[in-house]
């Protein structure tokens, strides 16, 4: 044979720059390292204000009951002085889209914030790491912990370990719980053991729920799960604030002593320290660049930037940048994107807030009998209907019940009504028409239902009428 067998040069792998898989990469658990920082303040004062609110809201008393309370057996929603209805759910609504495009215009500013702050599931898992470090160790401890055989002590710190997050997690769950049911008596069932199978199912289900999520799948619920993670680059632009790597300051990276002239022997700020690493609640390397596993938390920021400070380097090699900022430009605030999801998120809190002053505080709903029309006593055609009528504020409440524009239209039955706070009451009536040379097929008739006390405040529910041809 005469044919040559073409060669192709393949590149080696240097000896002296063995390949080093991040935790995300290398799989199994993630061991973060503990750290200081102002981004980790921050988020401590976030969480501890979510703490604050969700733990704490639903113990206030508000006129005699709790003030936060969604009552699903008697389908009201408590929240402070106002009680809302399966009626009001178009607020309800409102409050989800409005959370919606809040979400859009934070993500298009500032990237994945609400996941490194202000998420429950990063939260509570930040708080399961804590517990960790409690009571396993710091990082190194922890990761020697996990290679060593089983022994009295390392039995004692994962008992120690796995005993306190169940304990966050019935709280929890306790707490979740008790905005659908009143927490102190929710609580007193639990201590003494009288709690119902109902109320037991769903408490061990978000007990497991929580316990599982915050303690074993962590990022795996950021990374695998969340859809929010698979769409929130589609939303980002080259202004968006994103963690960054500034790789123009920091390559070549390499140690070096603290006193050497770093850059005359070509390297960069970066001296591979993998503190970035470390830290990363997720297990990547912020230095690859933006990846779907990063929650924005600023964890890697507070890292480097201690870092720096010890070498006498100036801040900010990892930190919240812009495409354009790090290409050389500058970040425009002012954009099209930017603005338009400001101005529509603006519109549409004006709107809920306008909505719910103008909540009627009445509710009147109008069911017909499903016979078609009686004679009465008197020869008139009548109708039967069924009035619901519901008292939507906090204090009793007498109403007056009329026809609008009845014209030959005669209302039978009581005409006033009185209800409790929240009370519900179904009224029957009779609509007569008193002009039988008029009766014309289906016609409209309207029902109205006024406070008493406040003649702004009614109600108007039209239904139909019918009479035979005549």
């Amino acid at each position: 044979m005469t044919d040559l067998i073409p060669v192709r040069a393949v590149e080696t792998i240097d000896p002296a720059k063995p390949i080093r898989l991040t935790p995300a990469q290398a799989g199994g658990p993630i061991h973060t390292r503990s750290f200081t920082g102002r981004f980790r303040n921050l988020r401590l004062l976030g969480a501890g204000l979510l703490f604050l609110l969700f733990f704490g809201t639903a113990w206030i008393d508000w006129n005699g009951r709790q003030a936060v309370l969604w009552d699903l057996d008697n389908r009201q929603f408590h929240i402070f002085g106002a009680t809302f209805w399966p009626q009001d759910f178009i607020l309800l609504s409102a409050i989800l889209i409005i959370a919606a495009f809040g979400l859009f215009f934070i993500t298009v500013l500032a990237g994945r914030v609400w996941c490194g702050y202000a998420c429950p599931q990063s939260v509570w898992t930040w708080v399961f790491m804590r517990v960790e470090q409690i009571t396993e160790g710091d990082r190194g401890q922890r990761i020697k912990l996990d290679a060593a055989p089983w022994s009295l002590q390392k039995f004692l710190r994962r008992s120690a370990k796995h005993g306190l997050w169940l304990a966050v997690s019935l709280i929890t769950a306790m707490a979740f719980i008790g905005y659908f049911t009143p927490v102190r008596q929710l609580t007193t069932d639990l201590l003494t053991l009288e709690m119902g199978a109902t109320t037991a199912f769903w408490v061990l289900s978000f007990t497991t729920a929580t316990y599982i999520n915050a303690g074993w799948l962590r990022e795996k619920v950021c990374r695998d799960m969340c859809p929010y993670s698979r769409f929130q680059s589609v939303m980002f632009d080259s202004d968006t604030l994103v963690i960054s790597y500034d790789a123009a300051r920091g390559e070549t990276r390499g140690p070096r002593r603290k006193d050497a002239d770093y850059k005359a022997e070509g390297l960069g700020d970066c001296i591979d320290c993998t503190m970035c690493v470390q830290v990363c609640p997720t297990g990547i390397d912020i230095r690859d660049g933006l990846q779907l596993e990063c929650i924005g938390c600023g964890a890697c920021i507070d890292a480097c930037d201690s870092v720096m400070d010890k070498l006498g380097y100036a801040r900010g090699l990892v930190r919240y940048g812009s495409e354009n900022e790090l290409a050389g430009g500058k970040t425009h605030w002012l954009r099209p994107r930017l603005i338009g999801y400001a101005a529509m998120l603006a519109l549409m809190i004006g709107a809920f807030v306008w909505a719910l002053a103008e909540r009627p505080l009445i509710s009147l709903d109008v069911t017909r009998d499903r016979g078609l029309f009686r004679e009465n006593a008197l020869g008139q055609i009548e109708n039967i209907y069924s009035l619901k009528i519901i008292n939507k504020t906090q204090q009793p409440r007498s109403y007056a019940i009329t026809l609008v524009e009845p014209g030959d239209f005669e209302l039978h039955g009581p005409s006033t009504l009185n209800l409790a706070p929240g009370e519900i009451r179904d009224l029957p009536v009779s609509v007569a028409l008193t002009a039988t040379s008029n009766g014309a097929g289906p016609q409209t008739v309207r029902f109205e239902v006024r406070d008493q006390a406040d003649s702004q405040s009614h109600v108007s529910t039209k239904s139909t009428f019918l009479a035979p041809l005549r």
